[in-house]
């Protein structure tokens, strides 16, 4: 076997974001993927919608897409051309792949092969009007009835999205409200104002059959499912947890499944030694991009005995709709379920002189705080959003208090000062 000091399977943001940072620590690695570069997010995910939520129309959306998927990826083949990388375009099978095979109990490995959507277990579920997000990315027509299955993070983007673009949608969802990862007065003041401009949302209503729903184009967004089936996990001794993800401990590394005996998570000697990690959507901790990228220099930095202050306990989201939402820590209903002593501090974008410059006056902010007056979350829709949960996100890894916010100067006319107003 040529040197190889580490073996990466998967070239999305995990796999690629390892393979260039061990690549800068000096280890020669070997990356297998045998799709395009960048996986879901770059390829079919979170770039190519975001280029559908910044285009004025359809039908610019669909050219420009292409155009700054390919610009993406060619960044992507530039990492993964470094001296110390080599880029194998093939698939890697445990039992199959002679590197993989010869590897094992000697280099370590980084698992890196992400999700696909998931099927929800309907009769009908193959009905040719049914596509998931990366089949209506390629879509060149605009349906005219789009109809959503679906109301998290991919369903509400999309709804947004085509509702804009002038398709009639309807959103189907069987929870009491949409986006459940945010705080459920967020959630529903996002709800409320994307029925006002005429989504229809059915909130707590399962869907027995497809044949039912009138509409020309169904998309499911009813969640993920990791992708292991392919790689023969038993000729390396792993088995999945019940839902197909792999079990790993705070370093990223394969562990035991406690939670079911009956379905432990086991390795064979030889397993162990080599040291396996599995990062990104396919270990189901937190299927984020960013989440990824962080969870890969964990990895290689425990590979290299090496310690980092990253804080996974503090994960930012967004989502893109318009406007778009985000958040950060836990939203008020799961601080009054962990019964922890809170205050929640509001702010509106109403009040903002740059939101009414901007015409962008609808939104809502939520800063959440703890006895001792520290940051534990903020949950917020509005225009960029995005933009002041993550300077939340920043203040509360360093355990920044709401006091100390407040002491901080922030630009005028800014819609920071949407955040800091929330201090008082």
């Amino acid at each position: 076997m040529n040197k190889t000091d580490l073996i990466i399977i998967g070239a999305g943001p995990g796999g690629y974001r390892a393979a260039e940072y061990a690549a800068q620590q000096g280890l020669q690695v070997t990356i297998f993927e045998e799709g395009d570069v960048g996986g879901t997010c770059l390829n079919r995910g979170c770039i190519p919608t975001k280029t559908y939520v910044h285009s004025a129309n359809f039908a610019e959306a669909v050219e420009r897409q292409q155009q700054v998927v390919s610009q993406l990826r060619s960044g992507v083949e530039s990492i993964l051309s470094h001296p110390g990388i080599t880029l194998i375009r093939e698939r890697a099978v445990f039992g199959q792949t002679p590197l993989l095979q010869e590897a094992l109990g000697k280099v370590p490995i980084i698992i890196a092969t992400g999700s696909r959507a998931k099927l929800p277990p309907i009769a009908d579920i193959a009905d040719p009007r049914v596509v998931t997000s990366t089949e209506l990315l390629q879509l060149t027509t605009l349906p005219r009835r789009l109809c959503i299955i679906g109301a998290g993070v991919i369903g509400m983007e999309f709804a947004s999205v085509f509702q804009r673009f002038g398709s009639e949608v309807t959103v189907i969802e069987t929870l009491k409200e949409c986006l459940p990862m945010v705080d459920s007065d967020i959630a529903k003041r996002l709800r409320k104002l994307l029925e006002k401009r005429g989504i229809q949302f059915r909130m707590k209503t399962a869907v027995q059959a497809l044949a039912d729903i009138d509409a020309d184009t169904i998309l499911i967004a009813t969640g993920r499912q990791p992708n292991t089936d392919a790689l023969d996990l038993q000729a390396a001794g792993i088995t999945p947890d019940s839902r197909g993800f792999l079990p790993v401990d705070d370093n990223f590394q394969l562990t035991a499944n406690s939670q079911k005996p009956s379905q432990r998570h086991t390795l064979n000697e030889r397993t162990a030694n080599s040291q396996i990690y599995a990062i990104g959507d396919v270990n189901g901790r937190q299927l984020l991009a960013h989440a990824a990228e962080m969870q890969a220099v964990r990895a290689v930095n425990h590979i290299m005995h090496r310690t980092d202050g990253i804080r996974f306990d503090i994960m930012p989201a967004a989502i893109f709709t318009d406007p778009e939402a985000a958040c950060v820590g836990p939203h008020e209903d799961q601080l009054k379920e962990q019964g922890v002593e809170y205050r929640c501090r509001k702010a509106f974008w109403r009040a903002n002189g740059k939101a009414l410059a901007m015409k962008e006056t609808e939104g809502m902010l939520k800063l959440f705080s703890d006895a001792q007056d520290r940051i534990l979350g903020c949950h917020a829709y509005g225009a960029h959003a995005a933009d002041i949960i993550q300077e939340v996100s920043v203040l509360m890894c360093r355990d920044t208090t709401v006091s100390q916010l407040a002491d901080m100067v922030h630009i005028h006319p800014t819609l920071g000062e949407i955040l800091k107003s929330a201090c008082v």
